[in-house]
């Protein structure tokens, strides 16, 4: 298991970024680190049960499943493994945001770590929701207010556990460590280094402030090619 020494950033920029959704966030991340335009951020799709719940923003807690291949661990074993991986997912900065990699390859979502219990206890353990590309259950009795990002909706949990955690994942092209900062919503999610996260509600703004010009003009119903080019004019003497 591997945790940050970085000190957690201050709640009101947690807020400041959670007023955005994901996409505005990778906007302004372009404006702020153009070297991170091909990275750090899911770039496959995934199935958002709860389209209409806020942007989340929080530490990672990392994890890797498996489902079509049985535990080989005793009983005991497995149990304290449980215990060990409670402690860590409800310990450290928060809020938090659990990040679920499945290692099953093209079997991957097979059976569902992602139920009624999960949901609840990781609600409970101060975590704000969940992305993975393994699948999820149990929709309508899915936590309240818990934010789910997930590769596929399947019945079953086969013999789905936790085969380590603390550990880097990549879940739909984006890769994550544990503690990394992330922002995500029903769009996707992508990591914020946390040396950059205080320049982006600015930079969040600015993407605002140029956008527009042009969105007054599209929406207008003088609308017309001339005065399309003298808003993007003026959109790009923004600064």
């Amino acid at each position: 298991m591997t945790t940050s020494a970085s000190p957690p950033l201050p709640p009101s920029l947690l807020e400041a970024l959670a007023r955005y959704d994901t996409p505005t966030i990778c906007n302004a991340m372009e404006i702020v680190a153009p070297e991170r335009r091909l990275i750090g951020y899911t770039t496959k799709p995934l199935v958002c049960p709860f389209p209409d719940l806020p942007p989340m923003v929080g530490y990672a807690r990392t994890v890797t499943i498996r489902s079509v291949l049985q535990s080989g661990l005793p009983a005991a074993e497995q149990a304290r493994r449980r215990i060990a991986y409670y402690e860590y997912v409800g310990t450290g900065h928060g809020p938090r945001i659990t990040v679920i990699q499945d290692i099953d390859g093209a079997d991957a979502g097979y059976g569902a770590f992602w139920g009624e219990v999960q949901s609840n206890v990781h609600k409970a353990l101060g975590c704000l929701g969940v992305i993975t590309d393994g699948s999820i259950r149990d929709i309508p009795q899915w936590a309240p207010g818990f934010q789910a990002l997930a590769g596929s909706i399947g019945p079953s949990h086969a013999w789905v556990h936790a085969e380590s955690f603390g550990g880097e994942v990549r879940v739909a092209g984006m890769t994550v460590r544990s503690d990394d900062l992330i922002h995500a919503d029903r769009h996707g999610a992508i990591v914020i280094p946390t040396d950059l996260a205080a320049k982006l509600p600015d930079a969040a703004e600015l993407c605002g402030r140029r956008e527009t010009p042009i969105l007054e003009i599209a929406r207008a119903k003088d609308f017309s090619l001339d005065k399309l080019k003298e808003a993007l004019k003026r959109s790009a003497e923004i600064h």
